[in-house]
């Protein structure tokens, strides 16, 4: 589930903030950076990642329009807890830590609106590192890539297409590339999804579903 502010609460913020615009592959908020800054996603798609241990970047989620990137570090002042990275070309609103809480004290609805937002990615987050114990591999892929595509899906002529690489897949999934892409084989053959070079269809989102709860 994508934890987004309203409409109202958007249109404040890009009253309030600076119009910016990323590349794909750049970089819009780093890892263990003292910056303060938020981001607003006004179009385009993003994906959140974290170092392993191992030095591995893992990534986390998926972020699209409607979403606020870097809040917590904007609040807290601490340093920047992920890689957040332009998955498409991206716009979007930036504010300094110190216009956002200007903002915050301005605007009082929105900010109960970030509360939740904040406190439903917590949940998110439980619920990821739950479900990473409770599923086996192919569940796990099948839930993300209904997740991605009812977030983030562009429609396509037959389904909804999830611009993500297999290996960033792997990574949302806790798994292995080769666990991952036999899952996947099982989701084509059954007419399920499309695999692409960067993307997947997701023809059979009923049926992805199914793979999901593992009763497919």
């Amino acid at each position: 589930m994508s934890w987004r502010l309203s409409g109202d609460g958007q249109r404040k913020l890009i009253e309030a903030g600076t119009h910016r615009r990323w590349s794909a592959g750049q970089v819009l908020i780093r890892e263990s950076d003292a910056s303060d800054h938020v981001v607003l996603l006004v179009s385009g798609r993003v994906k959140v990642s974290v170092t392993a241990p191992t030095g591995r970047q893992v990534m986390m989620a998926i972020r699209g329009p409607g979403d606020l990137l870097g809040e917590v570090s904007a609040i807290d002042g601490g340093e920047r807890s992920a890689t957040v990275t332009a998955l498409t070309d991206v716009h979007g609103v930036s504010l300094t830590g110190a216009e956002f809480h200007r903002f915050m004290l301005d605007a009082p609805s929105v900010t109960v609106e970030l509360l939740k937002m904040v406190v439903g990615r917590l949940r998110e987050s439980t619920r990821r590192r739950l479900e990473n114990g409770a599923y086996d591999v192919p569940a796990r892929t099948a839930r993300l890539l209904v997740e991605y595509a009812r977030d983030y899906g562009e429609p396509v002529p037959d389904g909804l297409t999830v611009k993500l690489r297999q290996s960033e897949l792997a990574e949302a999934a806790g798994a292995s590339r080769e666990a991952v892409a036999k899952a996947l084989k099982v989701f084509r053959d059954a007419g399920a999804v499309r695999t692409n070079r960067c993307s997947f269809d997701v023809l059979e989102i009923d049926l992805l579903d199914r793979f999901a709860e593992g009763i497919a």
